[in-house]
């Protein structure tokens, strides 16, 4: 089904409160009008109000804006040689004199596009953010975004066992990283969203890099990946361990598995953020390993890895039929390792469709 970006637009502008918005390349360009463009040295800026879509943008990028008729979008072109004030100058009288409000996407716009639109005559005073706005519309997922996301999902999974069936001790982090990435090209995959590989006392680092250390018998081999279909990335988490894991390791795997269990029967419509992140912190908390529990439970997904909700301590938001997010608790023993179990879940109109189904215990 086709997207009706003029009224993602619309109801964008009508919640902005504003007389116009703004917005540069990213994801929220993706959201709101299908357009791909890089985020370089040279600006380019959408600007929507009631007069329709503009555009103030570089010469060589135009014919990216002529392929879209659908938009109906008005240009402000510049050329290299004649630098882009201009081109702003003219974009700000025509959008925005008279003291029109403007709504500028602060989470993504740089600095000296700011400055730029200042030099053309906007006033700080008619200029706010709404950098979380856009995130709160994205939030609610459309059935074709699930769909997407679900077969990002299936790419991932189905190449994550594939690997395993494979991955023995002795390899190295960089090798099993190689190997995942190419099951996901091979299946299907539309680009990686990201691909963590850590192994021993390494898992015990919830943001480590993957590296050459080799990954031994009874040590634990923590993966956390994501292909990507058509824009949106799957984001899931397994640990593994060859040979005979410790007590403390089992006890490790057991209480995480327990709170990604817990939250995954207490999400539903209604729930707030924060009570969710605490029905799984309270499992790892009554195992003794509160404290090795160091992260939120979980974030939004969609375009981005990383968007609304945040389900974490302090954040009262309440889960909505339509958002979708990751639930990924993890307990990091420094010297041991560390064990997350992460899923991706869709909030349902009674309760939630959980998307992954890889295998949770350790």
């Amino acid at each position: 089904m086709a997207i009706d970006y003029l009224a993602r637009l619309d109801a964008l502008l009508a919640q902005s409160g504003s007389d116009l918005v703004g917005f540069v390349p990213g994801e929220n360009m993706v959201y709101f009008t299908g357009l791909h463009f890089h985020l370089s040295e040279r600006p380019i800026l959408g600007l929507y109000s009631r007069q329709g879509l503009s555009f103030i943008i570089p010469e060589l990028e135009v014919t990216k804006l002529d392929a879209r008729p659908d938009l109906e979008a008005r240009r402000f072109m510049w050329a290299d040689q004649d630098g882009y004030h201009g081109a702003f100058a003219e974009a700000v009288t025509a959008l925005a004199s008279d003291g029109a409000s403007c709504a500028l996407d602060g989470e993504t716009l740089r600095y000296f596009e700011w400055l730029a639109l200042e030099k053309a005559g906007l006033r700080a005073a008619q200029t706010r953010d709404i950098g979380e706005l856009f995130f709160n519309i994205r939030a609610r997922k459309t059935p074709q975004e699930i769909a997407k996301l679900q077969r990002a999902i299936d790419i991932s999974e189905a190449a994550l066992q594939a690997t395993m069936a494979w991955a023995r001790p002795g390899l190295t982090e960089r090798e099993i990283a190689d190997r995942l990435s190419a099951e996901m090209l091979a299946r299907g995959a539309q680009g990686l969203a990201f691909l963590l590989v850590l192994t021993g006392e390494k898992s015990g680092l919830p943001h480590g890099s993957t590296g050459d250390r080799v990954w031994g018998e009874d040590e634990f081999l923590l993966i956390d990946f994501g292909a990507r279909y058509e824009e949106y990335p799957a984001d899931i988490t397994r640990t593994f361990c060859a040979g005979e894991p410790s007590p403390q390791m089992r006890a490790m795997a057991e209480a995480v598995y327990g709170a990604n269990k817990a939250a995954r029967q207490f999400a539903k419509p209604g729930v707030s953020c924060e009570d969710l992140d605490r029905a799984a912190r309270e499992v790892i908390e009554a195992a003794g390993l509160g404290d090795y529990f160091i992260h939120r439970l979980g974030h939004g997904l969609g375009l981005s890895v990383h968007e609304l909700p945040n389900i974490v301590a302090g954040n009262k938001q309440l889960l909505e039929p339509g958002m979708v997010f990751t639930i990924e608790p993890g307990v990091y023993i420094p010297g041991v390792g560390g064990v997350r179990i992460e899923d991706n879940v869709a909030v349902t109109e009674d309760g939630i469709d959980v998307l992954t189904s890889y295998p949770r215990k350790l």
